[in-house]
């Protein structure tokens, strides 16, 4: 059994750490003018349009909403599956599904125009309607984790946890779902319209969520000086390889379902082929830089044992999955609908004609403040709150651990 992890508040008193939050604020900063320049002047100083509802700052929102799921993952391996090798990192692990998820709705709200206007999305619902039923995904997912936390750290609600983190991971399962049934219940576009994507967004949200917890931690860990082993990364770092091996393998059902369709074959030639930056995306970055090399990254048995490795592949693994989504979302609206199938289609109104789209600086701007604000409430909670074990070393993750079995020790900054 492993050891009762003693957690500590970061010191935060160095420049590096004041330097951070200066960085964060600025983006904060910068996505309040984006979605003050938005709500002054309307969407079309944005490249979004009629056929392009959802640009740039949704890839966004979305990836932090689907991180923040997968966020959890090592909470829910640590109290649901009770691998308690993992139970030192579980605090940390809610608070980033928290952050992070409270970043992705910043987005949603401000790319509103009229934020005021989100009363009545939360008064008036039309439960016909995927939205509707993940206003209450996301506020429940939030609520509960919050008080999973709270039974987590306060001692006389610990017996509690192991509960709580189930209703959780349950929750979290069900709010990844929703999010891609957003797009497989559209049956209007061509590329939205299927069922595998709901398991694709929960195997997306398992290698992006803990992608991210990588890289928080290791810089966490590298920044403060404190003790982080070999064993419980080497474990992180499988697990990364084996949910980005299962969204490719989604991915590749997904595009094989598609070309044995015939009437799928337009919107498939357009996304794999011919859509001009969407195939770049695809093959260049979501498949090739996104998957391929991070798995021979993790995998490898000499370069998986640094720890700039595995930091470089998690970064990888995040810029594949913001192209994938990209991919997603704005392609998919891009290649014309089929709205009388057997016909070509012509109007005044582009209809039949791929529909352009160049996201626009406010549109990236409010995406950056999204992301800023999820990570400036990770730096001013682990600054004041216990988040962060005093130390992962080997010997007190796993008090049975051999010296001798563990791959070769790196020094904290990698």
């Amino acid at each position: 059994m492993t050891a009762k992890p003693q957690l500590r508040a970061l010191d935060g008193q160095s420049r590096g750490y004041y330097a951070l939050l200066g960085v964060l604020l600025a983006a904060i900063g910068f996505g309040l003018l984006a979605a003050a320049l938005k709500s002054a002047h309307g969407h079309h100083i944005t490249g979004m349009d009629n056929q392009i509802v959802w640009g740039l700052p949704h890839v966004f929102a979305i990836f932090l909403i689907v991180a923040a799921s997968g966020a959890l993952n090592v909470a829910s391996i640590a109290s649901v599956f009770g691998r308690r090798i993992y139970k030192p990192l579980a605090p940390l692990s809610g608070l980033l599904a928290v952050a992070l998820l409270a970043g992705g709705l910043a987005i949603l709200v401000l790319d509103l125009g009229r934020p005021d206007r989100l009363v009545v999305a939360m008064t008036h619902y039309n439960f016909k309607s995927i939205f509707a039923w993940n206003i209450f995904l996301y506020t429940g997912f939030m609520v509960i984790v919050l008080v999973y936390l709270w039974f987590l750290m306060e001692r006389r609600m610990n017996a509690h946890a192991p509960a709580v983190g189930m209703v959780a991971f349950v929750w979290r399962l069900v709010l990844t779902t929703g999010t891609g049934a957003i797009f497989g219940f559209l049956i209007a576009r061509e590329a939205y319209d299927a069922a595998i994507l709901a398991p694709l967004f929960i195997a997306m949200s398992f290698a992006l969520g803990l992608a991210v917890f990588l890289l928080v931690m290791l810089t966490a860990y590298h920044w403060t000086g404190r003790p982080l082993g070999d064993l419980i990364l080497r474990r992180l770092k499988n697990l990364l390889a084996v949910f980005v091996a299962a969204v490719l393998y989604f991915v590749v059902v997904y595009h094989l379902t598609n070309l044995y369709a015939t009437r799928l074959h337009g919107v498939e030639a357009f996304l794999l082929v011919s859509g001009g930056i969407y195939p770049l995306l695809f093959w260049g970055v979501q498949i090739l830089l996104g998957s391929l090399v991070p798995l021979v990254m993790l995998f490898h048995p000499v370069w998986s044992r640094s720890r700039r490795v595995i930091a470089a592949a998690s970064g990888l693994v995040i810029l594949g999955g913001l192209a994938q989504l990209y991919v997603i979302i704005i392609g998919g609206q891009a290649y014309p609908m089929d709205m009388f199938p057997g016909y070509e289609v012509s109007s005044s109104f582009h209809d039949g004609v791929v529909a352009p789209y160049t996201p626009t600086l406010v549109e990236f701007l409010l995406g950056i403040g999204g992301v800023g604000l999820a990570l400036f409430l990770v730096a001013v909670a682990v600054r004041f709150l216990h988040f962060l074990p005093v130390s992962l070393a080997d010997h007190k993750v796993d008090p049975h651990h051999s010296a001798g079995s563990a791959t070769e020790t790196a020094p904290a900054g990698g």
